[in-house]
């Protein structure tokens, strides 16, 4: 009997999804099954873009291809252009608004700060962002009927209401409707740096301000298989000598505790639970700003040479752990 598998791609920027991309090829090459059909596929900020992707019909390779500038003849990406390297607006964000960006989200933060992650907190003090996902748009409708959501019959999003702080799962049963693209736009709206979107009312920022992964949301789900790509969490670190690198991979390690607390409460129901992140070499391509297009080659190019290796040692820790 073929496992129930869930497929989880997290919060990364450029960078993130350049890494996630090489590790959705050895986690098929390794794994040995087509993420185009796990059970349940959710994403979150620049994984959310990866999951229409493949909800959609894109496969791994074909992501691949694309982001290394190869033509790709058929399927829902054939004759499609995209500047990787322009689409999300470059390395830093333009001079946002003026104003907070939540007055009512910074009140819950301060009436009950234990509700609120540190960064959905913080969020409410960003000013409103002008920089453009546009282009990113323009994607996600190339490949989706306009104002219909995923062929993918279990294709989720995470967002974060801008308003109340609470995180918000697009296409999960039950939820509110939105078009794809809508829910995506707001899955990568970062504070700040993107305006959030406006779904029914409702304005949405991105989910991974409250968490990276949201891996906990697949409990209660009897999956057997659950696989976490994870581009801002890490078990292998390297030894950055910059202030600003010790402070991402403090941050990196803040992240990873709180993914592995999550991925606890789905492993607790018998799931086994792979958890994969860049490594010390994947680290070394990405730097410090997961927005640099310009280190995006060499970190799909180190992530194609090294998550096949690391998802093999996740799989036996995971399999190790379970049993």
């Amino acid at each position: 009997m073929t496992p129930r598998r869930g497929l989880v791609l997290g919060a990364g920027g450029v960078l993130g999804a350049a890494w996630t991309v090489g590790a959705l090829c050895a986690l098929e090459q390794v794994a040995g099954f087509d993420v185009r059909e796990a059970d349940v596929l959710m994403g979150t900020s620049a994984g959310s873009v990866l999951a229409a992707l493949i909800g959609s019909g894109v496969r791994s390779c074909e992501l691949r291809d694309h982001q290394l500038g190869h033509p790709i003849g058929a399927g829902p990406l054939g004759g499609y252009s995209f500047d990787y390297d322009r689409g999300t607006g470059g390395p830093l964000p333009p001079l946002p608004k003026a104003g907070l960006g939540s007055t009512r989200l910074l009140m819950q933060a301060l009436r009950r700060p234990r509700s609120l992650t540190p960064l959905a907190a913080m969020s409410a003090l960003m000013p409103e962002g002008r920089g453009s996902l546009w282009s990113i748009r323009h994607l996600v409708d190339a490949i989706t009927p306009a104002g219909e959501w995923s062929p993918h019959p279990n294709l989720w999003v995470v967002a974060m209401d801008y308003d109340s702080g609470k995180r918000v799962v697009f296409g999960r049963p039950g939820s509110r409707p939105a078009p794809l693209v809508e829910a995506v736009l707001a899955s990568c709206s970062v504070p700040g740096w993107y305006a959030p979107v406006e779904i029914d009312g409702r304005r949405y920022v991105d989910g991974g301000t409250c968490s990276v992964t949201s891996v906990d949301l697949l409990a209660g789900l009897e999956l057997d298989e659950v696989y976490v790509l994870a581009p801002m969490a890490s078990f292998d670190y390297d030894e950055p000598t910059s202030v600003a690198a010790r402070v991402e991979r403090s941050f990196r390690r803040t992240v990873t505790r709180r993914m592995l607390h999550e991925a606890g409460r789905v492993r607790a129901e018998g799931t086994v639970v792979t958890l994969l992140g860049p490594g010390r070499q994947d680290l070394e391509a990405i730097g410090v700003n997961l927005m640099d297009p310009a280190r995006r080659l060499a970190v799909i190019e180190t992530s194609l040479r090294t998550s096949a290796d690391a998802l093999r040692r996740a799989r036996a820790d995971s399999f190790s752990w379970s049993e």
